[in-house]
């Protein structure tokens, strides 16, 4: 993706009046019209997307741009779109790797010490709200996840990470897209797949990313200007690829 649709840079003046939808010439999925011009990705193809309401969702991005510039920040779904068809498709077995590379030190694989007065709150919570995510992977995966309290992580089973990699291999491209953004903004690969599989929600998958962090805030207070922020980012990141991924599939 360009640099552009990672920051929040305006790129031109609005050149269009309407952003509508129809479908692509060969039948083949949706397309995004600007007017009388197909919406293109940044390699200059035709914008085609597997669903008219994914690319309603995106229409509406454009639809909503105001008459002084483009904010390609403010368009998240877009930003998605463009990795599913351009980068992925090049890249699938390297997007792959990185996330198998990971997943071994995943965040629900971290538990907090029980023998600290600092950590034995969390620990408690982990337990609480994360044991059941570790049940549900036993279950989906046919592997015991292992449990670790060291910062340098420990591995998991070759059959639980061979299993979490064919799920990986077989999702789709905008799928794969979606987990991809989904992991790095949650330092977890486990969360994004609950995600997928329809074991968690949005509201859940926040709530165990920032467990530890959320106690840190109760404990000694919130920063302004900081943590809030930081929520706020966390939110947009993880709500936008959600989406992405229910509207790819027609939902």
């Amino acid at each position: 993706m360009p640099t552009s649709f990672m920051t929040g840079s305006v790129v031109g003046k609005r050149f269009y009046r309407n952003a509508t939808v129809r479908r692509a010439d060969d039948g083949n999925g949706w397309t995004v019209m600007l007017d009388y011009r197909t919406l293109k990705s940044p390699a200059k193809r035709p914008l085609k997307l597997p669903s008219r309401a994914l690319a309603m969702a995106i229409a509406a991005e454009w639809e909503y741009q105001e008459s002084d510039g483009i904010r390609p920040f403010t368009m998240p779904l877009m930003k998605l779109a463009c990795t599913a068809l351009e980068r992925v498709p090049l890249t699938r077995a390297k997007v792959i790797d990185n996330l198998m590379k990971k997943f071994h030190q995943d965040l629900v694989f971290c538990r907090s010490p029980a023998d600290s007065e600092l950590t034995i709150g969390v620990h408690q919570k982990q337990k609480q709200k994360i044991d059941p995510i570790l049940d549900w992977v036993n279950t989906e995966f046919g592997f015991k996840p292992v449990v670790y309290t060291t910062f340098f992580g420990g591995r998991q089973d070759e059959g639980l990470t061979k299993a979490v990699e064919t799920v990986l291999k077989k999702a789709t491209d905008c799928e794969l897209a979606s987990i991809d953004a989904m992991a790095a903004a949650a330092h977890s690969l486990v969360i994004p797949l609950a995600i997928f599989r329809e074991r968690l929600g949005i509201d859940e998958a926040i709530e165990l990313i920032r467990l530890e962090e959320d106690h840190q805030v109760d404990r000694w207070g919130l920063v302004e200007g900081g943590h809030d922020v930081d929520i706020a980012d966390l939110k947009v990141q993880m709500s936008s690829a959600v989406v992405f991924l229910g509207l790819s599939r027609g939902m």
